[in-house]
Protein backbone atom coordinates (compact mmCIF):
# COMPACT_ATOMS: atom_id res chain seq x y z
CA UNK A 1 0.00 0.00 0.00
CA UNK A 2 3.19 2.31 0.52
CA UNK A 3 3.61 2.88 -3.27
CA UNK A 4 -0.31 3.73 -3.43
CA UNK A 5 0.75 7.45 -2.24
CA UNK A 6 2.96 7.86 -5.02
CA UNK A 7 0.89 6.08 -8.13
CA UNK A 8 -1.82 7.64 -10.23
CA UNK A 9 -5.41 6.70 -8.55
CA UNK A 10 -6.42 5.21 -12.44
CA UNK A 11 -3.12 3.52 -12.73
CA UNK A 12 -3.02 1.33 -9.11
CA UNK A 13 -4.80 -2.07 -9.19
CA UNK A 14 -7.97 -2.74 -7.56
CA UNK A 15 -5.59 -4.63 -4.52
CA UNK A 16 -3.98 -1.92 -4.08
CA UNK A 17 -6.98 0.99 -3.95
CA UNK A 18 -9.77 -1.46 -2.06
CA UNK A 19 -8.00 -4.82 -0.87
CA UNK A 20 -11.25 -5.15 1.02
CA UNK A 21 -13.09 -5.62 -2.18
CA UNK A 22 -10.03 -7.70 -3.89
CA UNK A 23 -10.28 -10.19 -1.91
CA UNK A 24 -13.57 -10.39 -1.79
CA UNK A 25 -13.42 -11.00 -5.47
CA UNK A 26 -10.81 -13.69 -5.02
CA UNK A 27 -12.56 -15.92 -2.41
CA UNK A 28 -15.58 -15.56 -4.80
CA UNK A 29 -13.39 -17.36 -7.67
CA UNK A 30 -12.20 -19.62 -4.90
CA UNK A 31 -15.85 -20.62 -3.96
CA UNK A 32 -16.61 -21.21 -7.67
CA UNK A 33 -13.26 -23.51 -8.69
CA UNK A 34 -14.44 -25.84 -5.32
CA UNK A 35 -18.36 -25.98 -5.92
CA UNK A 36 -20.20 -28.16 -7.77
CA UNK A 37 -22.23 -25.08 -9.67
CA UNK A 38 -25.93 -26.61 -10.07
CA UNK A 39 -27.54 -23.35 -10.07
CA UNK A 40 -30.15 -23.34 -12.95
CA UNK A 41 -29.61 -19.40 -13.91
CA UNK A 42 -25.92 -19.29 -13.33
CA UNK A 43 -23.15 -19.95 -16.27
CA UNK A 44 -19.36 -19.34 -16.63
CA UNK A 45 -18.82 -16.43 -19.22
CA UNK A 46 -16.38 -16.90 -21.85
CA UNK A 47 -12.72 -15.01 -21.49
CA UNK A 48 -14.11 -12.68 -23.82
CA UNK A 49 -17.01 -11.90 -22.43
CA UNK A 50 -15.52 -10.69 -19.27
CA UNK A 51 -12.91 -8.81 -21.09
CA UNK A 52 -15.84 -6.86 -23.40
CA UNK A 53 -17.88 -6.75 -20.49
CA UNK A 54 -15.04 -5.01 -18.34
CA UNK A 55 -13.91 -2.86 -21.07
CA UNK A 56 -12.83 1.05 -21.20
CA UNK A 57 -16.74 1.18 -23.07
CA UNK A 58 -17.61 1.66 -19.67
CA UNK A 59 -16.82 5.23 -19.42
CA UNK A 60 -19.12 6.39 -22.73
CA UNK A 61 -22.04 7.66 -22.98
CA UNK A 62 -24.21 6.73 -25.88
CA UNK A 63 -28.23 7.20 -25.20
CA UNK A 64 -30.57 6.10 -28.22
CA UNK A 65 -29.67 3.80 -31.39
CA UNK A 66 -26.60 3.56 -34.08
CA UNK A 67 -26.77 6.73 -36.50
CA UNK A 68 -29.51 8.19 -33.83
CA UNK A 69 -27.26 9.08 -30.56
CA UNK A 70 -28.03 12.18 -28.77
CA UNK A 71 -24.05 12.34 -28.01
CA UNK A 72 -21.30 12.75 -30.41
CA UNK A 73 -18.28 10.77 -30.85
CA UNK A 74 -20.41 7.45 -31.07
CA UNK A 75 -19.07 6.02 -33.92
CA UNK A 76 -17.72 3.20 -32.18
CA UNK A 77 -20.27 2.08 -30.16
CA UNK A 78 -22.41 2.73 -33.16
CA UNK A 79 -20.11 -0.15 -34.70
CA UNK A 80 -20.44 -2.42 -31.49
CA UNK A 81 -24.31 -2.11 -30.97
CA UNK A 82 -24.99 -2.74 -34.69
CA UNK A 83 -22.89 -5.86 -34.62
CA UNK A 84 -24.58 -7.21 -31.81
CA UNK A 85 -27.91 -6.72 -33.38
CA UNK A 86 -26.79 -8.38 -36.52
CA UNK A 87 -25.54 -11.60 -34.97
CA UNK A 88 -28.53 -11.55 -32.15
CA UNK A 89 -30.72 -11.79 -35.60
CA UNK A 90 -28.62 -14.12 -37.58
CA UNK A 91 -28.17 -16.22 -34.65
CA UNK A 92 -31.86 -17.02 -34.00
CA UNK A 93 -33.40 -16.16 -37.26
CA UNK A 94 -35.44 -12.79 -35.99
CA UNK A 95 -36.43 -9.99 -38.20
CA UNK A 96 -35.05 -7.60 -35.48
CA UNK A 97 -33.22 -7.38 -31.96
CA UNK A 98 -33.05 -4.92 -29.36
CA UNK A 99 -29.93 -5.66 -27.05
CA UNK A 100 -29.87 -2.33 -25.12
CA UNK A 101 -32.19 -4.10 -21.92
CA UNK A 102 -30.47 -4.04 -18.54
CA UNK A 103 -32.11 -7.61 -17.84
CA UNK A 104 -35.02 -10.03 -18.70
CA UNK A 105 -37.12 -8.52 -16.31
CA UNK A 106 -36.39 -4.98 -18.34
CA UNK A 107 -36.91 -6.74 -21.45
CA UNK A 108 -40.21 -8.04 -20.40
CA UNK A 109 -41.44 -4.73 -19.11
CA UNK A 110 -40.52 -3.00 -22.42
CA UNK A 111 -42.74 -4.92 -24.66
CA UNK A 112 -45.29 -4.79 -22.26
CA UNK A 113 -44.86 -1.07 -22.51
CA UNK A 114 -44.96 -1.65 -26.34
CA UNK A 115 -47.73 -3.64 -26.89
CA UNK A 116 -50.18 -2.70 -24.11
CA UNK A 117 -51.73 -0.01 -22.54
CA UNK A 118 -52.09 0.65 -18.79
CA UNK A 119 -55.02 -1.32 -18.17
CA UNK A 120 -55.08 -3.88 -20.92
CA UNK A 121 -54.94 -7.18 -20.44
CA UNK A 122 -51.93 -9.60 -19.98
CA UNK A 123 -52.37 -13.24 -19.24
CA UNK A 124 -49.10 -15.38 -18.10
CA UNK A 125 -47.52 -18.60 -16.40
CA UNK A 126 -47.96 -18.15 -12.87
CA UNK A 127 -44.75 -17.75 -11.05
CA UNK A 128 -45.48 -20.64 -8.16
CA UNK A 129 -45.99 -22.55 -11.30
CA UNK A 130 -42.85 -22.29 -13.41
CA UNK A 131 -43.56 -18.89 -15.18
CA UNK A 132 -41.63 -15.55 -13.77
CA UNK A 133 -42.95 -12.59 -11.71
CA UNK A 134 -43.04 -10.21 -14.77
CA UNK A 135 -45.56 -12.20 -16.73
CA UNK A 136 -48.24 -11.35 -14.32
CA UNK A 137 -47.63 -11.30 -10.88
CA UNK A 138 -49.21 -8.60 -8.83
CA UNK A 139 -45.98 -7.56 -7.05
CA UNK A 140 -44.60 -6.53 -9.94
CA UNK A 141 -45.29 -3.87 -13.17
CA UNK A 142 -46.94 -6.65 -14.69
CA UNK A 143 -49.93 -6.62 -12.33
CA UNK A 144 -49.40 -3.54 -11.21
CA UNK A 145 -50.08 -1.54 -14.55
CA UNK A 146 -51.93 -3.95 -16.45
CA UNK A 147 -54.90 -6.44 -15.71
CA UNK A 148 -52.88 -9.40 -15.34
CA UNK A 149 -54.16 -13.21 -15.35
CA UNK A 150 -52.34 -16.49 -14.92
CA UNK A 151 -52.72 -20.18 -15.66
CA UNK A 152 -51.03 -23.27 -14.32
CA UNK A 153 -49.75 -26.47 -14.02
CA UNK A 154 -52.35 -29.32 -14.15
CA UNK A 155 -51.88 -31.27 -10.58
CA UNK A 156 -51.27 -34.33 -11.72
CA UNK A 157 -49.18 -34.59 -14.35
CA UNK A 158 -47.56 -30.66 -13.55
CA UNK A 159 -47.54 -29.48 -17.14
CA UNK A 160 -48.94 -26.41 -18.19
CA UNK A 161 -52.67 -27.14 -18.76
CA UNK A 162 -53.52 -25.60 -22.51
CA UNK A 163 -57.20 -26.49 -22.26
CA UNK A 164 -56.92 -23.63 -19.26
CA UNK A 165 -54.72 -21.30 -21.40
CA UNK A 166 -57.34 -21.47 -24.05
CA UNK A 167 -60.17 -20.87 -21.92
CA UNK A 168 -58.94 -17.74 -19.72
CA UNK A 169 -57.63 -16.28 -22.93
CA UNK A 170 -61.02 -16.60 -24.39
CA UNK A 171 -62.72 -15.19 -21.32
CA UNK A 172 -60.26 -12.42 -20.71
CA UNK A 173 -59.32 -11.75 -24.08
CA UNK A 174 -55.55 -10.71 -23.31
CA UNK A 175 -53.28 -8.21 -25.47
CA UNK A 176 -50.54 -10.36 -24.74
CA UNK A 177 -50.04 -14.00 -24.25
CA UNK A 178 -47.38 -15.30 -22.51
CA UNK A 179 -45.15 -18.45 -23.12
CA UNK A 180 -42.11 -19.52 -21.71
CA UNK A 181 -40.65 -20.07 -17.83
CA UNK A 182 -38.19 -20.19 -15.36
CA UNK A 183 -38.93 -23.13 -13.62
CA UNK A 184 -40.02 -25.58 -15.81
CA UNK A 185 -38.62 -28.93 -17.24
CA UNK A 186 -40.87 -29.75 -20.59
CA UNK A 187 -41.27 -28.87 -23.73
CA UNK A 188 -44.32 -25.57 -24.34
CA UNK A 189 -46.38 -26.28 -27.41
CA UNK A 190 -45.40 -23.27 -29.09
CA UNK A 191 -47.66 -23.54 -32.27
CA UNK A 192 -51.00 -24.45 -29.63
CA UNK A 193 -50.05 -20.91 -28.01
CA UNK A 194 -49.55 -19.31 -31.62
CA UNK A 195 -53.58 -20.49 -32.36
CA UNK A 196 -54.56 -19.47 -29.01
CA UNK A 197 -53.18 -16.05 -29.36
CA UNK A 198 -54.33 -16.06 -32.88
CA UNK A 199 -58.42 -16.66 -31.87
CA UNK A 200 -58.42 -14.29 -29.07
CA UNK A 201 -56.58 -11.08 -30.58
CA UNK A 202 -53.43 -11.28 -28.86
CA UNK A 203 -49.72 -10.67 -29.40
CA UNK A 204 -47.55 -14.13 -28.32
CA UNK A 205 -44.47 -13.15 -26.20
CA UNK A 206 -42.52 -15.83 -25.33
CA UNK A 207 -40.10 -15.32 -22.14
CA UNK A 208 -37.01 -17.69 -23.39
CA UNK A 209 -34.66 -15.89 -21.04
CA UNK A 210 -33.58 -19.81 -19.46
CA UNK A 211 -33.58 -21.80 -22.62
CA UNK A 212 -32.44 -19.34 -25.47
CA UNK A 213 -29.32 -21.12 -25.44
CA UNK A 214 -30.62 -24.17 -26.22
CA UNK A 215 -32.74 -23.05 -29.02
CA UNK A 216 -29.81 -20.68 -30.61
CA UNK A 217 -28.07 -24.41 -30.55
CA UNK A 218 -30.85 -25.54 -32.36
CA UNK A 219 -31.22 -28.56 -29.42
CA UNK A 220 -34.58 -27.29 -28.04
CA UNK A 221 -37.87 -26.24 -30.27
CA UNK A 222 -37.45 -23.04 -31.68
CA UNK A 223 -40.49 -20.31 -30.70
CA UNK A 224 -39.42 -17.47 -32.63
CA UNK A 225 -41.27 -18.01 -35.72
CA UNK A 226 -44.29 -18.25 -33.84
CA UNK A 227 -43.91 -15.49 -31.50
CA UNK A 228 -44.63 -11.78 -32.08
CA UNK A 229 -41.33 -11.12 -29.76
CA UNK A 230 -39.20 -13.17 -28.01
CA UNK A 231 -37.56 -11.91 -24.63
CA UNK A 232 -34.13 -13.45 -23.19
CA UNK A 233 -31.67 -13.02 -20.57
CA UNK A 234 -28.18 -13.37 -22.04
CA UNK A 235 -26.41 -14.72 -19.17
CA UNK A 236 -28.01 -18.07 -18.41
CA UNK A 237 -27.92 -20.64 -21.07
CA UNK A 238 -26.26 -18.26 -23.80
CA UNK A 239 -23.53 -18.36 -21.22
CA UNK A 240 -22.29 -14.63 -21.87
CA UNK A 241 -22.86 -11.04 -20.52
CA UNK A 242 -25.06 -10.25 -17.97
CA UNK A 243 -28.19 -8.12 -19.24
CA UNK A 244 -31.31 -8.81 -21.65
CA UNK A 245 -32.40 -8.54 -25.46
CA UNK A 246 -35.47 -8.53 -27.69
CA UNK A 247 -36.33 -10.37 -30.57
CA UNK A 248 -39.51 -8.95 -32.48
CA UNK A 249 -40.72 -9.29 -35.95
CA UNK A 250 -39.85 -6.34 -37.85
CA UNK A 251 -43.21 -4.39 -38.10
CA UNK A 252 -42.80 -3.92 -34.46
CA UNK A 253 -39.35 -2.97 -34.53
CA UNK A 254 -39.94 1.00 -33.80
CA UNK A 255 -42.37 0.11 -30.73
CA UNK A 256 -39.91 -2.03 -28.77
CA UNK A 257 -37.09 0.75 -29.84
CA UNK A 258 -38.98 3.20 -28.65
CA UNK A 259 -40.18 1.16 -25.28
CA UNK A 260 -36.56 0.08 -24.57
CA UNK A 261 -35.62 3.82 -25.27
CA UNK A 262 -36.63 6.41 -23.87
CA UNK A 263 -39.67 3.89 -22.88
CA UNK A 264 -37.83 1.92 -20.18
CA UNK A 265 -34.60 2.87 -19.76
CA UNK A 266 -31.92 5.48 -19.70
CA UNK A 267 -28.51 4.97 -21.18
CA UNK A 268 -27.65 1.73 -22.70
CA UNK A 269 -24.44 -0.20 -21.64
CA UNK A 270 -21.84 -0.18 -24.38
CA UNK A 271 -19.40 -2.14 -22.17
CA UNK A 272 -22.48 -4.81 -21.67
CA UNK A 273 -23.43 -4.56 -24.92
CA UNK A 274 -20.24 -5.25 -26.35
CA UNK A 275 -19.78 -8.36 -24.16
CA UNK A 276 -23.30 -9.29 -25.64
CA UNK A 277 -21.62 -9.06 -29.22
CA UNK A 278 -19.31 -11.61 -28.20
CA UNK A 279 -21.71 -14.13 -26.95
CA UNK A 280 -24.03 -14.01 -29.98
CA UNK A 281 -21.07 -14.53 -32.12
CA UNK A 282 -19.98 -17.59 -29.70
CA UNK A 283 -23.59 -18.62 -30.05
CA UNK A 284 -23.23 -19.15 -33.54
CA UNK A 285 -20.40 -21.61 -33.43
CA UNK A 286 -20.19 -25.50 -33.17
CA UNK A 287 -18.37 -25.71 -29.60
CA UNK A 288 -21.29 -23.92 -28.34
CA UNK A 289 -24.19 -26.14 -30.13
CA UNK A 290 -21.41 -29.10 -28.68
CA UNK A 291 -22.00 -27.25 -25.08
CA UNK A 292 -25.19 -27.32 -25.25
CA UNK A 293 -25.99 -31.10 -26.23
CA UNK A 294 -23.84 -31.76 -22.75
CA UNK A 295 -25.71 -29.42 -21.26
CA UNK A 296 -29.00 -31.42 -22.19
CA UNK A 297 -27.38 -34.80 -21.64
CA UNK A 298 -25.92 -33.31 -17.79
CA UNK A 299 -29.68 -33.01 -16.72
CA UNK A 300 -30.69 -35.83 -17.96
CA UNK A 301 -28.21 -37.73 -16.57
CA UNK A 302 -28.78 -35.97 -13.17
CA UNK A 303 -32.52 -36.47 -13.30
CA UNK A 304 -31.63 -40.25 -13.80
CA UNK A 305 -29.59 -40.92 -11.11
CA UNK A 306 -32.47 -39.21 -9.03
CA UNK A 307 -35.18 -41.35 -10.45
CA UNK A 308 -33.07 -44.13 -9.61
CA UNK A 309 -32.24 -43.22 -5.74
CA UNK A 310 -36.00 -41.87 -5.32
CA UNK A 311 -36.63 -45.03 -2.72
CA UNK A 312 -33.59 -43.87 -0.96
CA UNK A 313 -34.16 -40.16 -0.71
CA UNK A 314 -37.70 -40.22 -0.52
CA UNK A 315 -37.57 -36.89 -2.85
CA UNK A 316 -39.37 -37.41 -6.15
CA UNK A 317 -38.30 -35.54 -9.99
CA UNK A 318 -40.77 -33.46 -10.80
CA UNK A 319 -42.30 -35.38 -14.28
CA UNK A 320 -40.51 -38.11 -13.92
CA UNK A 321 -37.18 -36.27 -16.08
CA UNK A 322 -36.20 -33.19 -17.96
CA UNK A 323 -36.33 -31.97 -21.70
CA UNK A 324 -34.21 -28.57 -20.67
CA UNK A 325 -31.15 -27.91 -19.00
CA UNK A 326 -32.80 -27.82 -15.39
CA UNK A 327 -34.58 -30.19 -13.60
CA UNK A 328 -37.08 -30.10 -9.99
CA UNK A 329 -36.81 -32.09 -7.32
CA UNK A 330 -39.86 -32.11 -4.76
CA UNK A 331 -38.88 -33.38 -1.31
CA UNK A 332 -42.57 -33.09 -0.01
CA UNK A 333 -42.74 -36.67 0.11
CA UNK A 334 -39.27 -37.25 2.21
CA UNK A 335 -40.65 -34.42 4.62
CA UNK A 336 -37.90 -32.15 4.11
CA UNK A 337 -37.65 -28.19 3.61
CA UNK A 338 -36.28 -26.72 0.47
CA UNK A 339 -33.90 -24.43 2.36
CA UNK A 340 -32.59 -26.94 5.29
CA UNK A 341 -31.38 -29.33 2.78
CA UNK A 342 -29.91 -26.62 0.45
CA UNK A 343 -27.77 -25.42 3.39
CA UNK A 344 -26.76 -28.92 3.73
CA UNK A 345 -25.81 -29.55 -0.11
CA UNK A 346 -23.89 -26.33 0.56
CA UNK A 347 -21.69 -27.16 2.77
CA UNK A 348 -20.65 -30.72 0.63
CA UNK A 349 -19.81 -28.05 -2.06
CA UNK A 350 -22.94 -27.95 -4.19
CA UNK A 351 -25.26 -24.76 -5.13
CA UNK A 352 -28.14 -24.69 -6.28
CA UNK A 353 -31.79 -23.20 -5.67
CA UNK A 354 -34.67 -24.06 -3.60
CA UNK A 355 -38.17 -23.15 -5.08
CA UNK A 356 -41.29 -22.95 -4.40
CA UNK A 357 -43.09 -25.68 -6.36
CA UNK A 358 -47.05 -25.80 -8.20
CA UNK A 359 -49.51 -26.88 -5.50
CA UNK A 360 -46.34 -26.97 -2.95
CA UNK A 361 -47.21 -28.10 0.85
CA UNK A 362 -45.24 -25.34 2.00
CA UNK A 363 -45.90 -21.64 2.44
CA UNK A 364 -43.37 -19.43 1.75
CA UNK A 365 -40.80 -18.75 2.24
CA UNK A 366 -40.64 -22.61 3.17
CA UNK A 367 -41.08 -24.40 0.30
CA UNK A 368 -40.71 -28.47 -1.02
CA UNK A 369 -38.27 -27.78 -4.15
CA UNK A 370 -35.07 -28.00 -5.09
CA UNK A 371 -33.84 -27.29 -8.88
CA UNK A 372 -30.97 -28.53 -10.27
CA UNK A 373 -29.36 -26.85 -13.51
CA UNK A 374 -26.05 -28.43 -15.79
CA UNK A 375 -25.47 -24.83 -17.41
CA UNK A 376 -22.19 -23.94 -15.57
CA UNK A 377 -20.34 -27.08 -14.87
CA UNK A 378 -21.32 -27.94 -18.93
CA UNK A 379 -19.62 -24.68 -19.55
CA UNK A 380 -16.66 -26.10 -17.50
CA UNK A 381 -16.35 -28.96 -19.45
CA UNK A 382 -18.43 -31.83 -17.89
CA UNK A 383 -19.41 -34.75 -19.68
CA UNK A 384 -22.43 -37.40 -19.49
CA UNK A 385 -20.19 -38.99 -17.01
CA UNK A 386 -19.17 -36.70 -14.88
CA UNK A 387 -22.76 -35.47 -14.65
CA UNK A 388 -23.68 -38.70 -13.62
CA UNK A 389 -21.16 -39.02 -10.42
CA UNK A 390 -23.18 -35.41 -10.29
CA UNK A 391 -26.44 -36.54 -9.65
CA UNK A 392 -25.22 -40.18 -7.78
CA UNK A 393 -23.26 -37.32 -4.76
CA UNK A 394 -26.34 -35.04 -5.35
CA UNK A 395 -28.78 -38.57 -4.57
CA UNK A 396 -26.51 -39.66 -1.68
CA UNK A 397 -26.56 -36.69 0.18
CA UNK A 398 -30.37 -36.26 -0.38
CA UNK A 399 -30.74 -40.20 0.84
CA UNK A 400 -28.67 -38.80 4.49
CA UNK A 401 -31.05 -35.65 4.96
CA UNK A 402 -27.88 -33.63 3.11
CA UNK A 403 -25.75 -34.17 5.91
CA UNK A 404 -22.05 -36.14 4.74
CA UNK A 405 -20.89 -37.16 8.54
CA UNK A 406 -17.62 -38.82 7.42
CA UNK A 407 -16.89 -36.51 5.03
CA UNK A 408 -17.11 -38.41 1.76
CA UNK A 409 -19.13 -36.52 -0.61
CA UNK A 410 -17.16 -33.81 0.14
CA UNK A 411 -14.25 -35.64 -1.13
CA UNK A 412 -15.80 -37.08 -4.44
CA UNK A 413 -16.31 -33.24 -4.83
CA UNK A 414 -13.10 -32.10 -4.36
CA UNK A 415 -12.38 -34.80 -6.71
CA UNK A 416 -14.76 -33.51 -9.65
CA UNK A 417 -13.86 -30.04 -9.27
CA UNK A 418 -10.47 -30.15 -9.32
CA UNK A 419 -10.78 -32.37 -12.26
CA UNK A 420 -11.88 -29.74 -13.87
CA UNK A 421 -10.35 -26.42 -13.82
CA UNK A 422 -11.88 -23.19 -13.35
CA UNK A 423 -10.39 -19.69 -14.88
CA UNK A 424 -6.92 -21.11 -15.67
CA UNK A 425 -6.00 -17.72 -17.08
CA UNK A 426 -6.38 -15.61 -13.67
CA UNK A 427 -3.74 -17.89 -11.89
Amino acid sequence: MASLEHAHPFEASLADIDPEISAAIDSELARQRSTLDLVASESVPPRAVLEAQGSILTAKYADGYPGQRTYDTCEWIDEIESLAIGRAKAVFGAGHANVQPYSGASANAAVLHALCEPGDVVLGFDFAHGGHPTQCDKETFAGRYYRAFAYHVRRGDRLVDMDEVEMLARAHRPKVLFAGWSCYTRHLDFARFREIADEVGAALVVDMAHFAGLVAAKVHPDPVPFADACTMTVHKTLGGARGGAILCRAELAERVDAAVYPGEQGCPLPHVIAAKAVTFKLAGTEAFRERMRRTLEGARAIAEALVEAEERTGASVVTGGTDVHQLLVDLAPSGREAWATLRRLNEIGISANAVSLAYDRLAEPACSGLRFGATALASRGFDREQFGEVGRIVADALANGGEDPDGSLAGRVAELTSEMSLYRYLD
